[in-house]
């Protein structure tokens, strides 16, 4: 069939009335998809007229869009799009594309009247460079300023704003070491050598040196370095302790103890770098951590965090009480600081009944802390569940609203990255309320994690149907007898993994419900002589959970049944797990687990706890408790 006679065939298709084709969004629905074909084919007289047809249909202008964002010349229509439009999503995304468009015809002008402030970068500089075209020159070069004190690469679209900024007068040499600097500490070294085109030629020489300490920090060691004479010295050698204490933190402590005096080092500096050391010691569970961090002022969260840390790994309540009293009054009230408060309490000060208040008070809470207050004052773990209370035809209300049922038209044309972008945008509109409504929505439509994500952004936390789906139930109670599990570990897993998505593929390329790598899989599979064909398979939800209940049992047996080290380990792996068990004498789990050096794991260990014994009451089981899973973590 010639294009003459395709199009001719739609047309007829398009004609045809709505009995002949079913209902009228059955007949829409057809129609969309021919009006995408003549998308597709170009057609455009063709694709105009059939979408004219669909006015009226959700998806119209995710359709018409379609179309305006490779016209972008069409002025009138885009900017009629955007003003019967502009409640869609659509509109947001056409107008970034049209200006960049203007700006690329030096449509300055136009490009101003049309601009509204943004954090798009591309969009910033264009409009400063807008802004320098039409006589705001001076404006726009202190405007340039700012946006090149970054240590990230910008956009090409910002080239011509900041070739004029580096021809100007306004590029001092101050600005540019900043951001040559600034560079350096993202590790952005291209940025770096880009920079350093714009120094003099002694400055030049020095920034060839901070380059090759950058690349080699044990430069610093050499005795010549401390005999060259400049006035940066003191910074390059604070970057190459930096960078040592990433991969050598004993090395790099020991340099900058015995060798910091022989350079002019300005105390903010020096700060950055003992802070850097003391964390460093803390990651690895060195003791002492806390003589270092205890001497700098609490100026970050981070760092005050690790203080109470270091003084926990020194298992010094003294150095705890310390380390809790330097931490903001708001920070004193959450529930973790509350938590190690009562216990330095009952350690410290022997004031069990000031301890016992707050254990009381903390032990309705469902995190972690809440759980183990519970233990501490031997009261059973209290679950709250609070479903999200609906008015009568709320959620059919809401499936009616116009961006919900675009959400649902492009889930039902199988458009699922779309959907996604859809309802996120669809969300960030409405109320709390509304929120919660939504995420009972999601939870009518199946849709698990994203419910769970709707309800979490709605802040409400006590809807424990959305929060913990109960699916995949008998596959999961069939592998949690094969291995002698509790069914409530593999769920909390799960929940913790991929938020029950079958689906689920991670940055780093875990798969399925269990987050298996392909590489751990096919070991798997080997051991259980089973033929493994692609990585596919961890798609399958009945091979992922047994390959996963497999696992998590070896992980178990590795670590002689301690249920947080199998979880550490089913997270950050069983090397490093058995690197961060103490050396001589055993450590309460929730000094161990307040202490686990990566803050992904350390969340994912107390995550999977509290989630495990949610899923108990879920299920209604009762073979798990706080004391079976969290005994003292013994030596390795």
């Amino acid at each position: 069939m010639n294009f003459r006679h395709f199009y001719l065939f739609l047309l007829l298709l398009l004609s045809f009335p709505p009995l002949v084709l079913g209902s009228r969004l059955e007949q829409q629905r057809n129609q969309f998809l021919l009006a995408e074909k003549l998308l597709e084919k170009k057609a455009d007289r063709a694709f105009l007229a059939a979408s004219e047809t669909l006015r009226d249909y959700p998806l119209y202008p995710y359709l018409y869009y379609q179309w305006l964002k490779d016209h972008l010349e069409q002025s009138d229509r885009i900017s009629a799009f955007l003003l019967h439009y502009a409640d869609t999503r659509y509109a947001d995304l056409l107008k970034t594309k049209w200006l960049h468009y203007l700006a690329r015809k030096e449509r300055w002008l136009d490009f101003l009247q049309n601009y509204q402030p943004s954090d798009n970068t591309s969009l910033r500089c264009q409009y400063y460079w807008a802004s320098y075209k039409t006589g705001q020159s001076l404006l726009a070069l202190n405007e340039a300023k700012n946006l090149w004190l970054t240590g990230d690469s910008l956009p090409e679209e910002c080239e011509p704003l900041l070739t004029a900024l580096t021809l100007s007068p306004l590029l001092t040499s101050e600005l540019i070491w900043q951001r040559f600097e600034l560079a350096l500490m993202k590790d952005n070294q291209a940025l770096a050598d880009y920079v350093q085109r714009f120094m003099d030629k002694s400055d030049q020489l020095t920034a060839a040196l901070w380059l090759q300490v950058h690349n080699r920090p044990q430069l610093i060691q050499d005795s010549s370095f401390k005999q060259k004479s400049d006035k940066r010295l003191g910074r390059i050698f604070a970057h190459g302790v930096d960078r040592m204490a990433k991969e050598s933190p004993d090395l790099a402590l020991l340099i900058w103890d015995s060798e910091k005096t022989y350079f002019a080092i300005e105390p903010a500096i020096a700060n950055k770098i003992e802070r850097r050391l003391g964390i460093a010691l803390g990651v690895k569970k060195d003791i002492r951590a806390y003589s270092r961090l205890g001497q700098l002022p609490g100026l970050d969260p981070e760092l005050r965090e690790w203080k109470v840390r270091s003084a926990l790994l020194e298992q010094n309540w003294q150095h705890v009480a310390e380390a809790l009293n330097g931490l903001t009054p708001e920070e004193q009230q959450e529930t973790r600081w509350q938590y190690w408060q009562a216990r330095t309490l009952r350690n410290n000060q022997g004031d069990t009944q000031a301890a016992q208040t707050i254990f009381n008070n903390l032990s309705e809470d469902r995190s972690i802390y809440g759980l183990l207050a519970a233990k501490a004052v031997n009261k059973p773990f209290k679950v709250i569940d609070r479903p999200v209370n609906l008015a009568a035809n709320e959620l059919e209300t809401l499936a009616q609203d116009k961006d919900f049922l675009t959400v649902k038209e492009l889930d039902v044309l199988n458009r699922k990255m779309e959907m996604q972008r859809q309802w996120w945008y669809a969300i960030k509109k409405l109320s709390r309320e509304k929120r919660m409504t939504a995420a009972k929505l999601a939870q009518y439509w199946r849709w698990d994690q994203i419910a769970i994500i709707t309800l979490v952004k709605a802040d409400y936390w006590d809807d424990l149907s959305i929060r913990f789906p109960i699916n995949h139930l008998l596959p999961v109670q069939a592998n949690a007898e094969r291995q002698d599990l509790d069914p409530a570990v593999i769920l909390g897993l799960i929940r913790q993994e991929s938020m029950l998505d079958i689906n689920a593929k991670s940055s780093v390329g875990a798969l399925g419900l269990m987050q298996i790598m392909p590489k751990t899989g096919k070991q798997i599979a080997l051991e259980l002589n089973e033929k493994w064909q692609s990585e596919d398979k961890l798609y399958n939800p009945d091979v992922n959970l047994r390959y996963g209940a497999y696992y998590f049992k070896q992980l178990l047996n590795r670590f002689n049944g301690h249920f947080a080290l199998a979880v550490a380990a089913y997270n950050a792996g069983p090397t490093r797990v058995s690197k961060w068990l103490p050396s001589i004498l055993p450590v309460a789990a929730d000094i161990w687990i307040e202490t686990i050096p990566f803050k992904e794991t350390r969340k994912y260990v107390m995550s999977v706890l509290s989630y495990t014994l949610i899923y108990q009451y879920r299920i209604h089981s009762n073979q798990l408790n706080i004391n079976h899973l969290l005994p003292d973590i013994q030596p390795g």
